[in-house]
């Protein structure tokens, strides 16, 4: 038989001691981790390291960043934990061009502002000025504008709200690669017709129609100038039962008393 071998409690008690030492040490290491943390995060939260460093803004094709940034007034010493992500959007909205905002923060430093805009449907002059006219029917009365940049056409004497809005409504249901062809929309009633619409066009002609169904009815528009000679020039006017092309002359008319002065 063999024999056990027997360790004495003196043997063991080194050991245990040993033991007991690791233990302790290994507590004392993670109390001073935990303690060394909650310092570095108090020094964090109280120093200018938790600031909001970086402002991105996403999404704005007309209302420029600073504009926006602005509206935020997120303080230069705003703390990154402490950004009231409502308070901002609400801010920003109050903006007539701003349709939905929204707010994202990225650690440690960083806030993203994601703007949705509301189309430019087109600019309405009165005077010398211009006006921007929203999708969702307001005009901007309060941002006259001097210089319109071309990116939408120019409504011209729609000195009725009613005719306005309607108008509105249908260049919005207009797909955009036909409202790009488009420079300017009179407004021309008569006294049987008071939605009858004279425009003018970026392909250099020219198309009389109505407001009513009028999206329905531009619709055909390329169609229609593609069936024509190229170099054509003319009106075409658009109608319940189909368009006419009326070119037009094809030589200006004559002025007699200028002409005389020529030929003498």
């Amino acid at each position: 038989m063999s024999e056990k071998k027997v360790v004495s409690i003196e043997d063991r008690i080194p050991k245990l001691k040993q033991e007991r030492k690791k233990k302790a040490n290994r507590r004392l290491i993670f109390y001073l981790s935990i303690f060394f943390l909650l310092i570095s995060l108090v020094v964090y939260l109280q120093s200018s390291l938790s600031h909001v460093r970086i402002i991105e803004v996403e999404g704005n094709q007309y209302v420029s960043e600073d504009e926006i940034i602005a509206l935020g007034n997120i303080p230069e010493d705003q703390s990154y934990w402490s950004v009231d992500k409502e308070r901002l959007k609400n801010n920003i909205r109050k903006h007539s061009e701003i349709k939905s905002v929204e707010i994202t923060k990225t650690f440690p430093s960083t806030v993203t502002i994601l703007v949705e805009e509301f189309e430019r449907v087109g600019y309405v002059k009165q005077g010398d000025k211009y006006y921007l006219l929203l999708e969702n029917g307001e005009r901007l009365d309060s941002f006259p504008i001097k210089n319109i940049e071309g990116d939408a056409p120019l409504l011209v004497n729609f000195t009725e709200s009613t005719y306005l809005e309607e108008m509105t409504k249908e260049l919005q249901m207009l797909p955009a690669n036909i409202v790009d062809l488009i420079s300017e929309i009179y407004w021309q009633p008569t006294e049987g017709n008071p939605y009858r619409i004279w425009l003018y066009m970026n392909d250099g002609f020219e198309v009389e129609g109505s407001i009513r169904n009028f999206s329905k009815s531009m619709q055909s528009y390329p169609s229609i100038t593609a069936q024509l000679e190229p170099g054509s020039e003319g009106i075409i006017h658009m109608g319940v039962g189909g368009a006419v092309f009326d070119p037009y002359e094809s030589e200006p008319p004559v002025d007699e008393e200028n002409q005389d002065e020529v030929e003498g």
